[in-house]
């Protein structure tokens, strides 16, 4: 619960920094945002985007402790170490986004500068430049390996281990057991990582605006307000 506390925490900030903001467009004939807000925007949507797929690595790494350790459990997860990963998943986050707020801050726009999304998205964003975006793309790639591909390794590494675990002890009592643990993180991991794999990865949503834009409000919107009712059912 200390983690998943955390994880709350993360999931409301995460869709308040974008979700009031469409609403109010939505109510609106005149749809616009101040360069200040719109990097601001960009920066807390960095971080509690980073700082959610950290966390569900973290919780990860919690399960795979409690179901092929447990009599190590406690001794494993004492409450130092976990101070440090949440404390760890926070300033990864904050630096990540800190760095890509600077780049931004260097770059140059020209034209109209209107965004074809609901909120200021960073890859959007570099789209409308009209100066040399090569160094913010490849800072894009180093910290998205960092708070996307290496969590996401681990996250598969911990519940393969589990599954190896499980299946040395075949029984429907342990299974059941496994999928009582691990079930509600689960379905988070598919629903968070789905949407972003299917946005970022997939040529047909990253080419077409409206796509792009369902799949974003999957993973701002829709997924924090499902996390809740998720660990509420398995409880």
């Amino acid at each position: 619960y200390f983690f998943l506390s955390h994880l709350a925490f993360t999931d409301v900030s995460f869709s308040s920094v974008t979700v009031p903001k469409m609403l109010r467009d939505m109510h609106t004939k005149y749809k616009f945002i101040p360069y200040a807000g719109c990097i601001l925007q960009m920066y807390f949507f960095i971080v509690f985007g980073c700082l959610d797929s950290l966390l569900l690595a973290v919780m990860a790494y919690d399960r795979y402790v409690a179901i092929c350790h447990p009599l190590r459990y406690t001794i494993i997860m004492r409450e130092g170490l976990c101070v440090l990963l949440v404390a760890g998943s926070w300033l990864v986050s904050c630096g990540g986004a800190l760095l890509h707020t600077l780049l931004l801050a260097q770059v140059s726009f020209c034209g109209d500068n209107i965004i074809p999304h609901f909120f200021c998205d960073l890859t959007t964003l570099l789209k409308l430049s009209c100066s040399n975006t090569s160094v913010n793309e490849l800072a894009i790639l180093t910290v998205g390996a960092v708070v996307a591909i290496i969590p996401l390794s681990g996250i598969l590494f911990s519940y393969s281990r589990i599954g190896a675990s499980i299946l040395r002890v075949p029984s429907t009592t342990g299974l059941r057991k496994a999928l009582s643990t691990c079930g509600s993180h689960l379905s988070v991991v598919s629903l968070f990582y789905g949407t972003i794999i299917a946005l970022y990865f997939s040529s047909s949503l990253s080419d077409s605006n409206d796509k792009a834009r369902i799949a974003s409000l999957m993973y701002t919107a829709v997924t924090p307000m499902l996390n809740p009712l998720i660990y509420t059912f398995r409880n």
